[in-house]
């Protein structure tokens, strides 16, 4: 006899009990069955399959327009006279300007903010799920929003962008780990992806809406844009009170008539041939496996084992994005500015700047089915690498005085956006959704995050003192800093970063059990009897 986690979708959970091996080879059989059943889906019986689930990822994501409309608004609000003359000081030749420290203080607030809700959310949303972390989240927003908007002063506004940035944190995380577990595997990384062009969506309706009060000379110049941020909570909160939870989350609590009940609502079964029963056995199955092999479900046991160099791949794909030279992208109305264009034209250069980076998302889309994650991500680096070289030299090369030299960088800084927005940018929520187990997902997303902020905050510190005239005045010289960490990037890229393209959660635990090289990830063939844990009884943890 072989202890066996017997799985009943009648029940409300798991249990230990002895069963003949027979049995087991049972439920593996019925597991490989979903497994060949989810690989035989093309893009289009996914999207027959899957609509539901796609519109509530959807809208679960749409809360990322406000973080990348954030985002973008203090940047370019640098940029904007009237904030400059409120918030700022004048310098000796009677312009106003927000000192470096300030900027780089204003800048890292948010990402300050982001780094306790993120840690707040690896606890919060594995606890009370998905749905609820969002709704609180949201209605916290809603009301820290009252004070950027009303700031008498600078230090005040710095502890509202501190404050905004909690829920924003859980935002980057939640959003994702979500999409990547209500979605097949041919929808995960076009639904991962979305997220980006969320960010680049509220990036570029901030620029619109700075260049539209741009002519302002009041108060209301940077008021509105504050104001505007009320518009996303309600209806956001009225949607998702509605959503389904993810049935994966409720595998993973031991619910599982919920998690079927979930799945059916995330589905169109009557379209296509789908047994629900198999779709939850092989989340079981996998959920089953981790925990046998070793993953435990707290933030250190990221750092043990096999999920250790996971935990490392994931932070890597998100740290990329900043030390691939985001930051200048970020101060792109600054970076044109001080590049040499007058102050109307930065602003409509940044808007030409996120309608592009809205194309390339789209364009992205369209190489995901031709070509792996590793391999658009690596080509992309190297682009963007070539890209930052090339605004270095310009910047070495022109002078204030020089429009022609000032419209190149600026050009060359829109092709770069387009660059990002179809290789590192989206790709990246792909990776780092598909990457960390199953029990350890919503942790390991966090923490890779965490590193992205924590590197933010470094970008956000030096990019100011590069761009700014009172400080180092490096201007488009900067590119050339950016280009160096670029290239490191690709380099770890090559040698660390795995193809999860294809390959189901179950699939993916097994290549890293085996410490399948990241070069043959696309290659290695595996079956769900491979897996290290199915070899020994099962544990009875149930985890948080």
């Amino acid at each position: 006899m072989t202890a066996h986690v017997e799985v009943s979708t009648q029940g409300n959970g798991l249990r230990v009990s002895e069963q003949p091996s027979e049995m087991q080879k049972d439920i593996l059989l019925e597991a490989q069955a979903a497994t060949d059943k989810e690989h035989g889906l093309t893009f289009l019986k996914s999207v027959r399959l899957y609509p539901k689930a796609i519109a509530w990822s959807m809208l679960l994501s749409t809360a990322i327009i406000m973080e990348g409309y954030d985002t973008k608004l203090v940047g370019s609000l640098f940029a904007q006279p009237a904030f400059r003359k409120r918030y700022g000081s004048q310098l000796p030749n009677g312009s106003y300007q927000i000192s470096a420290s300030w900027q780089a203080g204003l800048s890292n607030g948010a990402s300050i903010g982001s780094l306790i809700g993120l840690f707040m959310n690896g606890f919060i949303s594995e606890r009370v799920g998905f749905r609820k972390t969002m709704l609180g989240a949201l209605a916290f927003l809603a009301v820290m929003v009252f004070i950027p908007f009303f700031a008498p002063s600078i230090e005040v506004l710095q502890v509202g962008q501190i404050l905004m940035g909690i829920p924003w944190g859980i935002f980057q995380t939640l959003t994702t780990s979500y999409a990547a577990e209500v979605t097949p595997t041919h929808l995960r990384a076009y639904v991962t992806t979305y997220v980006n062009l969320c960010w680049v969506f509220g990036q570029l309706i901030s620029a619109g809406v700075l260049r539209g009060t741009l002519a302002r000379t009041d108060q209301w110049s940077y008021r509105i844009p504050f104001a505007l941020q009320w518009i996303w909570p309600v209806p956001l909160i009225v949607g998702i009170v509605f959503a389904p939870e993810s049935p994966w989350w409720l595998v993973r609590r031991n619910r599982i008539d919920e998690a079927k009940a979930a799945l059916l609502r995330l589905t169109s079964p009557n379209r296509i041939e789908f047994d629900v029963d198999k779709a939850i056995m092989l989340m079981v199955v996998t959920t089953e496996n981790e925990q046998e092999a070793g993953t435990g479900t707290h933030y250190l046991d990221c750092f043990r084992g096999v999920d250790l160099r996971r935990t490392i791949i994931s932070c890597s794909c998100w740290g990329i994005q900043i030390l691939s030279g985001t930051g200048l992208r970020t101060y792109s109305t600054y970076f044109y500015q001080q590049a040499g264009l007058p102050t109307d034209r930065a602003f409509m250069m940044s808007i030409v700047q996120y309608a592009m980076g809205i194309v390339g998302v789209f364009v992205a889309w369209f190489l995901l089915p031709h070509f792996g994650r590793r391999t658009i991500y690596m080509w992309g680096l190297a682009g963007l690498t070539s890209c930052l070289v090339v605004i270095g030299g310009l910047g070495s090369a022109s002078s204030k005085s020089s429009p022609a030299f000032a419209w190149a960088s600026g050009s060359m800084l829109i092709v770069y956006t387009l660059v990002y927005d179809i290789t590192v940018g989206p790709i990246c929520y792909s990776l780092v959704s598909e990457v960390p187990s199953v029990r350890l997902r919503s942790k390991t997303i966090v923490l890779a995050r965490m590193s992205y902020n924590i590197l933010n905050i470094a970008s956000n510190v030096i990019t100011p003192y590069m761009l700014n005239p009172g400080a180092w005045n490096w201007g488009a010289k900067a590119g050339f800093f950016f280009g160096g960490t670029g290239l490191l990037s690709l380099v770890l890229t090559y040698f660390c970063v795995p193809e999860p393209k294809g390959r189901t959660y179950a699939e993916l635990t097994i290549l890293f059990q085996k410490r399948v090289s990241a070069r043959k990830f696309s290659t290695t063939f595996v079956e769900l009897s491979d897996a290290n844990g199915l070899n020994r009884p099962p544990s009875t943890e149930k985890g948080d």
